[in-house]
């Protein structure tokens, strides 16, 4: 199934379709600031795990990022970080990057893993923010493309996408084109911030 939605005139309908399929277990594909990415309500584990299948791998070694409204409940998924790392966040989102963060407990239980880092997105697009903030949780997200792959032309149509992945994906947003060029990841797990992939954010 595909709608569309435009981010400039949001229909609540909508968003709270798409919120009852990520509660129900859906996984969606939706637009962000960079490209279309895939992703799940990060506290069902029947989604996270059919996410992680469809990235074919098991969800214990799944690095998915996380998708938060806004940076209020940061403290839930990441220890505590420094102020001039917090500044940078808040300098630079939302925005067309992954914050890499030290990850908490609850992060390695929804995961199943003993994973001790996790990516933060707070992309620049009212649609996936709207949407996250109605869900009221964050959620778990992952490209479309493995990161050795080319990205492709239909990774930025929604209409290619629905033709590539529509037995596999339970919704589909059309947010119109996205980009071609991923996001910048930052890592901020050892003090000083280290740009680990450059995308189409520009640290400031």
């Amino acid at each position: 199934m595909i709608i569309e939605i435009h981010a400039d005139s949001i229909d609540k309908r909508q968003i709270n379709q798409a919120v009852d399929i990520l509660k129900s277990g859906g996984i969606i594909v939706f637009p962000t600031d960079t490209v279309y990415a895939m992703g799940c309500d990060l506290y069902n584990k029947k989604a996270l795990t059919k996410l992680a299948k469809l990235k074919d791998v098991k969800l214990s070694k799944a690095n998915f990022a996380i998708i938060c409204p806004d940076l209020s409940h940061l403290s839930e998924y990441v220890k505590q970080i420094d102020r001039s790392t917090f500044k940078l966040l808040k300098h630079n989102l939302p925005g067309p990057f992954t914050f890499i963060l030290t990850a908490t407990n609850e992060v390695q239980r929804l995961f199943e893993s003993n994973r001790k880092e996790i990516g933060i997105r707070i992309p620049n697009n009212n649609i996936i923010l709207e949407l996250a903030n109605k869900l009221g949780n964050p959620i778990a997200t992952s490209s479309l493309h493995n990161d050795q792959d080319e990205l492709l032309d239909y990774f930025v149509d929604p209409y290619a996408i629905y033709e590539q992945l529509d037995d596999q994906i339970d919704l589909i947003i059309d947010g119109g084109p996205g980009k071609l060029e991923a996001s910048t990841i930052i890592d901020c797990t050892s003090g000083e911030p280290v740009v680990i992939r450059q995308g189409v954010g520009q640290l400031e």
